[in-house]
């Protein structure tokens, strides 16, 4: 497995990812725990050091699975969770988003009983809080980076500005913001504020929640528990009319002998090389095919024909809920 590095401080990491949430919540029914933990295992030996996790996944369910997975391999593993929303601790719900300096200190010792660590490597704060000036945030994760029980500060769904005054603090070394071959609003300012800053990217959705991989048909029904039920992208007739952008996808894989979901993460991982996509995993022949994507080489030729025929499909829908959209600032 390839490596790369995060941020100026060069937190390196393997050059694919494993975004861990879907093996408990947010993507439809969670994976059977013994099951889940080989896995994450088997990633690890198969050369995968960056797991992404966060307490809002299940919630804590997530964070309890990785550690348990992790602990004998710790050694050998970046792992990066996030903090910042108010979750009811009787029933679960996310009441709404927390960053008061407080609260961060509190989710973190959590955080690392269930991860059973003594440190967090990668600190997101998972959306942005308007209540709290970036500053305090900044400060607060500075602070338990100074006391060693956090190693690096990121940010997830911000904006540039946010970015920009956050970094002013305390050095961000990666932002975590959805980015994809269909879902392209980083380009705009936030990619340009990374290379500005020497901030590292980290995408995730880079296979467009599972749309890319050209698994899901016309036909394809998510129950409640699964967050797609509520993205318009998602929704029948929208979906219907973007299958048209799997298939360009399918047929420029057949010539490279590949399939569509290494095609869409070696365009990523042609993007820039401090981009480190963290596709979700739930089952083995799934996690050879995405780590062969590092393995796909694009021409400049290659990225200008997939740009060209993307540019053409008019894509339909909204890239999430309404709900959280609004807790983005990209």
């Amino acid at each position: 497995m390839r490596k790369r590095r995060l941020g100026k401080g060069g937190l390196e990491v393997s050059a694919l990812g494993f975004g861990v949430m879907g093996l408990s919540a947010n993507l439809g029914p969670a994976t059977e725990q013994q099951e889940a933990i080989a896995l994450l295992r088997t990633a690890v030996e198969r050369g995968v050091t960056f797991f992404d996790t966060a307490e809002a996944y299940g919630p804590f369910t997530n964070e309890e699975l990785l550690g348990k997975a992790l602990a004998p391999l710790r050694a050998q593993v970046v792992i990066a969770t996030k903090f910042g929303f108010k979750i009811d601790p009787s029933t679960g719900a996310q009441t709404g988003v927390d960053s008061r300096p407080e609260h961060i200190k509190q989710v973190v010792e959590a955080s690392l009983k269930r991860l059973k660590t003594d440190h967090i490597d990668l600190l997101y704060q998972h959306r942005v809080d308007p209540a709290v000036p970036t500053e305090e945030v900044a400060g607060a994760v500075k602070a338990l980076i100074q006391e060693g029980k956090v190693k690096h500060f990121g940010l997830s769904e911000a904006g540039a500005t946010t970015i920009r005054r956050a970094h002013a603090v305390h050095p961000v070394t990666a932002v975590q913001n959805q980015y994809s071959l269909w879902t392209r609003e980083p380009e705009a300012e936030v990619l340009p504020v990374c290379e500005e800053l020497g901030i590292g990217f980290v995408p995730w959705g880079p296979l467009g929640t599972g749309f890319l991989t050209g698994k899901i048909d016309a036909n394809a029904k998510f129950d409640s528990s699964d967050l797609r039920s509520t993205f318009p992208r998602f929704a029948p007739e929208a979906l219907k009319a973007n299958l048209a952008f799997v298939e360009m996808l399918r047929e420029f894989a057949a010539r490279k002998k590949a399939t569509p979901a290494q095609i869409a993460l070696a365009w990523l991982l042609s993007q820039k090389p401090w981009i480190v996509p963290i596709p979700g995993i739930n089952k083995l022949e799934h996690l050879d095919e995405n780590l062969a994507s590092v393995d796909v080489v694009l021409t400049r030729d290659d990225l200008r024909e997939i740009d060209l025929a993307a540019a053409k499909i008019k894509l339909q829908g909204a890239r999430l809920s309404e709900g959280l959209l609004s807790l983005s600032e990209q």
